[in-house]
């Protein structure tokens, strides 16, 4: 890994669903691109429906684990992409050599109603999160 390897953080408020949905799909689409981080501004774990909402796409984030961005403020990343209107306002300031971006996607773990209903919430999230993670990659790196 050279030093052109970008490093990105994706910042949500719990670091449980959109934010971890995100690190596993730039994690897939940049390889070796890129080193990518998820954080949160508080800590919820990783929604086990997240979790399971991924495994339907191939892409497995179980290992992941639930982050505060105050452990990550020792890298230097390139980019910071908030995924949630909350983290953007409450975002601590990041290192201004970042590069921000921000796309305000619904919360999933929010969702009502029937068990399907809820997964289908799950997984209009993560398509709409697989879309903007690939043209990221496919524009930044």
């Amino acid at each position: 890994m050279g030093d052109q390897t970008k490093k990105i953080l994706v910042l949500c408020t719990g670091n449980s669903c959109r934010s971890q949905m995100a690190e596993g799909y730039l994690k897939h689409f940049a390889g070796d691109g890129a080193i990518v981080k998820s954080a949160g501004i508080e800590t919820h774990g990783v929604n086990p429906r997240a979790i399971a909402t991924m495994k339907e796409d191939n892409i497995d984030i179980s290992g992941h684990t639930s982050n505060h961005v105050d452990e990550y403020a020792a890298i230097t990343f390139d980019f910071v992409i908030t995924v949630c209107d909350h983290a953007r306002e409450r975002c601590p300031v990041l290192p201004a050599k970042a590069k921000r971006f921000h796309h305000n996607f619904p919360d999933p773990a929010k969702a009502t109603g029937s068990e399907e209903e809820v997964q289908e919430k799950f997984r209009f999230t993560r398509d709409l999160i697989k879309d903007y993670c690939r043209d990221f990659v496919a524009k930044n790196l």
